[in-house]
């Protein structure tokens, strides 16, 4: 019977073993993350450092925006036009230089600020577009009744560098330097290089690459903007990620937290950091059982009210290791609600709009953590750090009634009856 039962919440690695290129992907991707996550830990943690305040910490984030709304539109739009494993490829290039950029300024020692937040939004642009292009690309390597769970792992291994990455940086910071960071950053690029070079092409289904104008980029962008908008179930799951992260997601305050509240430095910022992570991985790879649910909208919001309620708690924490817990439990919660929403996304998406689809995507996943950055930042600079993490959880719980209301076919998604549009290729 406890077979039975793992067998069933396990998450289903039948893609990995039926999909040569999905092994590849997925393996160059966990190396990457792992050098990205890292680095992820260094940044704030040096500003921080070098500038002792909560807003400057958490500004990054909106420093950080621009660039990210920008490359995740044009990198989906390239998706749609061009072989998205070549694009993969040039884009590690933007990425090796960046990281090289903050390891030589690190080792230098004390660098300009402004220098900092140049090269953070250079970050944000081109993990945008691996981001977009990488996603794109995932529906494709799988049969049609394999790609809920291919996410589901896709997601899972991803949470994975998301819960070693930071403790990693953290272990880097304190034993060596911030620099050592950076240089695993830049070096894990290459792993990403290797797998994506013995993949087979992957040009975007239903496109005549020959035949593309590449004048007709901003029409291309529009036209993936007027698909999002007109798919309510879509706009929902975005709208309410979007929330869960402006003022649910207080990672800008993990170092002011670590170094001000709890005293532990950089390894308990790690510790925060990492925390959130956990919880979503392994909740991430238990999720087979969301293999046979329909109301995956249903799923999705009672997702995000349990992780602003268990944010708000953490923020309430006497202790680092209770607030760890807290985290861990909310990071189980949104790891429950992007397999869902990146199920529901991805299915009802034609694959000529992936990377237009995947761009919008990538933008809210990765801007709302930033918005939540700028949000956390400016309200504890005008309060207290404890303070914003609990008026963040609760004004999520919050918000979701709104969401609700405004996006109703969010709540009525039925997996069976709307998944209709689903390309994916054949293994």
């Amino acid at each position: 019977m406890l077979r039975r039962l793992l067998s069933r919440i396990a998450v289903d690695v039948t893609p990995a073993r039926e999909s040569r290129d999905l092994r590849l992907l997925l393996g160059g991707e966990l190396i990457t993350g792992l050098g990205t996550q890292a680095a992820l830990v260094a940044l704030p943690y040096q500003l921080y450092v070098e500038t002792k305040s909560a807003f400057l910490t958490g500004l990054l984030g909106a420093v950080e925006l621009v660039p990210l709304m920008a490359m995740a539109l044009l990198g989906g739009a390239l998706a749609d036009r061009h072989d998205r494993r070549r694009l993969l490829l040039f884009d590690q290039v933007g990425l090796v230089l960046g990281a090289s950029a903050l390891a030589a300024l690190a080792y230098a020692g004390s660098p300009p600020i402004a220098a900092l937040y140049v090269l953070g939004a250079w970050m944000a642009g081109f993990g945008a577009i691996q981001n977009v292009t990488a996603g794109s690309i995932v529906p494709n390597l799988v049969a049609p009744e394999l790609l809920r769970p291919a996410l589901a792992l896709n997601y899972g291994l991803m949470t994975l560098t998301a819960v070693i990455g930071p403790a990693l940086g953290g272990l880097l910071i304190a034993a060596l330097s911030l620099g050592a960071a950076y240089t695993v950053d830049a070096l894990s690029c290459l792993a990403i290089v290797a797998a994506v070079w013995t993949m087979a092409p992957q040009p975007p289904r239903g496109v005549d690459l020959e035949a593309t104008e590449p004048t007709r980029m901003l029409a291309s962008i529009a036209e993936g903007l007027r698909f999002v908008r007109g798919n309510h179930a879509l706009m929902g799951s975005f709208a309410i990620d979007l929330l869960a992260m402006t003022f649910g997601m207080p990672r800008a305050l993990f170092a002011v937290l670590s170094v001000s509240v709890y005293h532990t430095g950089a390894g308990g910022t790690g510790l925060l950091y990492a925390s959130v992570a956990a919880g979503a991985t392994v909740a991430a790879l238990t999720t087979g059982w969301l293999g046979h649910a329909r109301r995956l909208g249903l799923i999705v919001i009672w997702a995000v009210v349990a992780w602003g309620v268990a944010i708000a708690l953490a923020g309430l924490a006497s202790s680092l290791w209770i607030a760890a817990a807290l985290l861990a439990l909310a990071g189980a919660a949104d790891s429950v609600s992007a397999v869902c929403r990146s199920s529901i996304n991805q299915a009802v998406t034609p694959d000529h709009l992936r990377g237009r689809m995947s761009s919008v995507f990538s933008l809210v996943v990765t801007s709302g953590p930033r918005l939540g950055d700028v949000e956390s930042g400016t309200v504890a600079a005008a309060t207290s750090p404890r303070f914003s993490v609990v008026s963040g959880g609760l004004a999520c719980v919050v918000g979701v009634v709104a969401i609700v209301l405004a996006f109703p076919a969010l709540a009525k998604f039925d997996a069976e009856r709307d998944m209709a549009h689903a390309e994916p290729a054949p293994a």
